[in-house]
């Protein structure tokens, strides 16, 4: 039962006194789950003794924190966000707001992609050419890579409906592949990139006969065990794959057969520019960014055609899909295929770009990032699982620049280090506000006369 609320938002004493209580519930709650976690730190000295001493103001400013957070939340931002619906409800019918878009949500993706066009050069006048090869590596092809695996995996997951929680292996299938036959057979990047999504594909197709008549959990602990599968492959396997070494200096992409290295027929040479590896991330980043282009495209005309519809019948009901007649052997397999072709491309990127590659670098953690981008985002948006891209994994890059936390906390502190902690309560705090994803609406591939968007409270949870 909510309480009155104003028309200027504001709440009863009844609602402040419930803020109250619950902000301090919140802090004893957080006072005992981080006592230990953020109140106490461990450490060896010389004599190899295990030591330990507290930090009592860092745990207190997260008490604080949650306890705050959630006085605001239950006595202010909950009736102010309570009052604005009821009055946009009681004024504007939702069909109005939807039949009428901004100019801005209109052209978004246009703008979208003019800004990505334009971020290299704009950080390159801003920083210099030194300066910007932090912002264009970490917060240009970073992001960039996860939202090609992400839109990937949603065609598993977001349009089949088929949970895959193996997906870092085809991503592992195609930097290795680009790796081996690139040291081994002096093979291009350009030849080598498809040709790694094609193996990837190859083994999408293998791990999709095992399952085909796997469903939910079943199908989850599958490709769960696929994946660690073709992890503890590549470390054990080290006459191919060096073990857990990895395999380093791996050839570089080159721009046309021009090289990005200091040599006189190089790239910087050949222009006339300063040496400097900025050139090689910012050539990198309008590849990826093509790539991210043409995933995109051929998701959108895929789920058009008769075989993305049935993804979609697939991901709703498998039965009543069986029963219009549709193959749903060769729709789960399809599925699985192009989505591991994606990440197949994203993996040959990842090592033309790393130069070097290793088991760690694929591990489950890998894939359960991949997934909370996609659910956060909204399952079938590709608009919404690029805005979380952005926000999960530029937000923990973000980390590593707030070194005014050092002030607040103490010099010992460490920002990045907690970058999955933020990441869990971000998690936490998106499905409580928005739990169909970012984006819970779409436009149907199927339509009557005139397209209309689709809410997300119009279709089944976890599929908006």
């Amino acid at each position: 039962m909510t309480e009155p609320v104003n028309v200027n938002g504001a709440v009863s004493s009844g609602t402040m006194t419930r803020a109250i209580k619950e902000g301090l519930f919140a802090g004893v709650i957080t006072l005992g789950l981080f006592i230990l976690y953020i109140g106490i730190k461990t450490d060896q000295n010389m004599a190899n003794e295990l030591i330990w001493y507290p930090r009592w103001g860092l745990l207190a400013s997260f008490v604080a924190i949650a306890a705050v957070g959630r006085f605001a939340l239950v006595a202010f931002i909950t009736p102010w966000f309570q009052a604005r619906k009821e009055k946009k409800s009681a004024s504007v019918p939702v069909h109005d707001i939807d039949a009428k878009p901004s100019f801005f949500k209109t052209h978004f993706l246009k703008i979208a992609l003019l800004a990505l066009v334009l971020y290299p050069p704009v950080i390159l006048a801003l920083t210099g050419v030194q300066g910007s090869l932090k912002y264009v590596d970490n917060f240009g092809i970073q992001i960039l890579i996860y939202v090609m695996l992400a839109w990937g995996l949603n065609i598993v997951v977001g349009l089949a409906g088929l949970l895959d929680l193996g997906y870092v292996a085809f991503y592992a299938v195609g930097a290795y592949s680009y790796a081996l036959l690139a040291q081994n057979f002096g093979l291009s990047f350009w030849l080598l990139l498809p040709l790694a999504g094609i193996l990837a594909a190859f083994w999408g197709i293998i791990l999709g006969f095992p399952v085909l008549r796997l469903r939910g959990d079943y199908l989850a602990i599958v490709t769960l065990a696929f994946g660690e599968i073709i992890r503890l492959v590549l470390i054990n396997w080290q006459d191919v794959t060096k073990g857990t070494f990895g395999i380093s200096s791996i050839p570089k992409a080159t721009f046309f057969g021009i090289p990005f290295d200091a040599s006189a027929g190089g790239f910087a040479k050949m222009f006339d520019l300063p040496m400097s590896s900025a050139y090689y991330k910012i050539y990198l980043f309008y590849v990826i960014l093509a790539l991210c282009c043409l995933t995109a495209y051929v998701t959108i005309r895929l789920r058009r055609m008769p075989i993305g519809r049935a993804w979609e019948a697939l991901r709703e009901d498998e039965i009543a899909c069986r029963s219009l007649g549709i193959n749903t052997v060769t729709t789960k397999l399809t599925a699985f295929s192009i989505g591991a072709m994606f990440g197949g491309f994203a993996g040959s990127f990842f090592a033309a770009r790393q130069g070097f590659v290793s088991p760690e670098s694929f591990v489950f953690l890998e894939s359960a990032v991949i997934l909370a981008i996609v659910v956060l985002g909204g399952m079938g948006s590709l608009t919404g699982i690029a805005v979380a891209a952005i926000v999960m994994i530029g937000g923990t890059e973000a980390l590593r620049e707030m070194e005014f936390l050092k002030h607040i906390f103490g010099s010992d502190f460490t920002p990045e280090l907690y970058r999955m902690l933020l990441f869990g309560l971000a998690m936490v705090i998106v499905m409580l506000f928005k739990p169909r994803g970012f984006v819970g609406s779409r436009e149907p591939t199927a339509f009557l006369k005139e397209r209309k968007t689709v809410s997300g409270s119009f279709t089944k949870e976890g599929h908006g």
